[in-house]
């Protein structure tokens, strides 16, 4: 039997920046999908999604070259076979987990990791891959595949596990040894918007980008500062402006998390830090609703040292820094404002704990 368990991803900073080439300090937590394959002499993958009731067959000597959109377990078989693989062996096999769906926890990428770490050890001679492999070929199979707006973030932190700066320029991923301490999720119960509100996010920031770059050929967005945005702000179209400031200041609180992670400062300092971020996010990237503002807003004023959306946003779960003391009463203060769900969760430092 083949069995694997992958985790969910909560960002902490750096929310629509890696697409932009910018770092991201992201973890894994306590949620998982689990996948389970047992060997069957059909010479096909059977694949059953109990928490969807679904059901689908894959035919192994079906060597299809039209593959529909989003069809990551296609996709990452083709991926795999681009890298060497061949798939013989059947496996009747079973996916399920406790990741919210559609909530910015993840849950997606998180199937396409253990997938694609099935169809690794599915093989009849192994080939070994890293963690950090594993993500590449994850962030191919579900992201470059299809050419999708998204970022590598997702799929880079779930591989490897743990809680990580990573420098989506160069791929270069590093674990940080500071504590954010208890964690609290809450869902918020209103979908999110991803397509929408990433499509928007990528084009905006990244035309912003470019036209700084037209009048300045030597500019590099990895080199900016919050004194960038004043500096530059008038070679930007006034549409893209709110991008750039957000791109400019998000990195900025990003770079100072880190700080204060490597040298293990205050849980409070980052707290403030991730409603710093979160402020940029409701008023300039637009991707927060007002019904999880005022949630954040009560589970700040109940306790919550910091809070966020998770994810892309328009709707989806929320992340809260709390202490022992006040973790019941900033769970009880989402719930009273509306959230669907509410509980405290745990980074996990092993991709596949």
């Amino acid at each position: 039997m083949i069995e694997f368990k992958t985790p969910a991803r909560v960002c902490f900073f750096g929310d629509h920046q890696d697409y932009l080439d910018l770092p991201v300090i992201a973890g894994t937590i306590n949620r998982y999908i689990h996948l389970k394959a047992t060997p069957n002499n059909e010479g096909i993958y059977n694949v059953y999604l109990p928490d969807i009731e679904e059901n689908r067959v894959i035919h192994l000597n079906n060597k299809t070259t039209q593959i529909e959109r989003d069809d990551y377990f296609l996709s990452g078989i083709k991926v795999l076979e681009q890298k060497g693989a061949h798939f013989a062996q059947g496996y009747n096999i079973t996916i399920s987990g406790n990741i919210p769906v559609n909530a910015g926890l993840s849950s997606s990428s998180a199937l396409v990791v253990a997938w694609i770490r099935f169809l690794i050890q599915a093989q009849k001679d192994p080939i070994q891959y890293s963690d950090l492999e594993v993500g590449q070929l994850t962030y191919t199979s579900e992201v470059l595949f299809f050419d999708q707006p998204g970022g590598l973030m997702d799929q880079y932190t779930i591989a490897q596990g743990g809680l990580l700066y990573i420098d989506t320029k160069t791929t270069d991923c590093t674990a940080l040894p500071g504590k954010l301490g208890p964690l609290v999720v809450a869902e918020s119960g209103i979908a999110k918007q991803t397509l929408s509100i990433l499509k928007k996010g990528r084009i905006y920031g990244q035309e912003a980008i470019k036209a700084i770059n037209n009048k300045h050929p030597d500019f590099n967005i990895q080199s900016i500062n919050v004194n960038d945005y004043e500096r530059y702000k008038n070679d930007v179209p006034k549409q893209y402006l709110p991008y750039w400031y957000a791109a400019v200041h998000n990195y900025d609180i990003t770079l100072k998390a880190k700080k204060v992670l490597e040298s293990k400062g205050s849980t409070e300092e980052l707290g403030f830090l991730m409603n710093s971020h979160q402020k940029i996010l409701e008023e300039y990237i637009l991707n927060t609703p007002k019904p999880m503002m005022k949630m954040m807003q009560n589970a700040r004023e109940n306790g919550a040292m910091g809070t966020k959306i998770i994810g892309s946003g328009g709707g989806g779960c929320m992340v809260a820094m709390v202490n022992e003391e006040s973790k019941e009463n900033v769970i009880n203060a989402f719930l009273a404002s509306g959230a669907k769900a509410a509980y405290e969760v745990q980074l996990t430092y092993n991709s596949n704990d």
